[in-house]
């Protein structure tokens, strides 16, 4: 049997006739004249198959199909009314999903205070935080999977992805606490030549793997790379066992290891940058309010 579909304005006067039984005073609520109530009932009713009210000289009760029928109507109006809201609500960037990407090193630096500014300005956000490296990343940005990337050293050119630069800070050489280098308070990159290192692949992050490599080969030497590691902690925790020393951001100072020194490098001009990167065809709201709460509140303000 075919189901008749009833016109949320229909249910909307008829709940309201309901509260007031009265047409006038519902027609007053409505904003609307008398006679439309009066044909929006009986609109009603032609699809209901049965009268909704018992009409009377100025006065109207309802009948046992309007008693019936008003429980649904008001959940109906409201189930809409909560809908039209949620749907605004993310149509605007208040509400929704936002899968954010992030190399693990921001942790400790870009990450906790840019989450805390956009999640205070937008509580009711689902926040979908997934840790990765800066080319898988991009692949997933590529893909869809995620909406937002906080990564190191963005390519050079990459088609439909935009970047924007957060930040940069400065690389330091991490030693081990026993190495002869350690004592120093700033040592010269081509100190290092005879060290083996401790990198992170080339393929999770070919532009900061060769901005290393290249103060290296500035320094007039190869770095001999003994071991790799695809996050930064485990390159501290290497360094600390004695595998050998690496070059790093500055932030990664904050890992602490009683067996890992840090220290400042010559050339100090070296810096290393931290971007966040998006689909520029995103037409998602979210992006654009983090975006938003990147521009209006950088890390290098806190």
């Amino acid at each position: 049997m075919e189901r008749p579909e009833i016109p949320f304005p229909q249910l909307h006067a008829f709940v309201v006739l309901a509260e007031e039984l009265h047409f006038g005073h519902a027609a007053a609520r409505l904003g609307i004249a008398q006679p439309p109530l009066s044909q929006q009932i009986r609109r009603l009713e032609d699809k209901v198959g049965h009268a909704l009210f018992h009409r009377e000289p100025g006065h109207v009760t309802l009948t046992p199909a309007g008693r019936e029928l008003l429980p649904a109507a008001r959940r109906a109006l409201t189930d809409l009314a909560n809908g039209l809201a949620a749907a605004r609500a993310v149509g605007s960037g208040r509400a929704g999903h936002l899968r954010i990407g992030f190399a693990a090193s921001l942790a400790l630096t870009v990450l906790p205070g840019l989450l805390r500014t956009f999640r205070e300005r937008f509580p009711d956000v689902r926040l979908d935080i997934q840790e990765m490296t800066t080319a898988p990343q991009i692949a997933a940005l590529h893909d869809k999977t995620i909406d937002i990337g906080l990564l190191r050293e963005p390519p050079d050119d990459e088609t439909g992805l935009g970047f924007a630069t957060v930040l940069t800070e400065p690389f330091v050489a991490v030693l081990p606490s026993a190495h002869v280098l350690a004592n120093q308070r700033t040592i010269r990159v081509g100190q290092l030549a005879d060290s083996p290192f401790v990198l992170l692949p080339r393929a999770v992050g070919p532009q900061l793997y060769d901005q290393i490599t290249n103060l290296c080969t500035a320094a007039g030497f190869t770095p001999r790379v003994a071991q790799h590691a695809v996050e930064w902690q485990t390159v501290c925790a290497l360094v600390e066992t004695g595998l050998g020393v690496s070059l790093a951001p500055a932030s990664i100072r904050r890992i602490r290891l009683k067996g890992v020194a840090f220290r400042g490098i010559d050339p100090s001009t070296a810096r290393t940058r931290v971007a966040v990167a998006w689909r520029e065809t995103d037409p998602n709201p979210l992006v654009t309010n983090l975006l938003a709460a990147v521009s209006q509140d950088p890390p290098n303000r806190r």
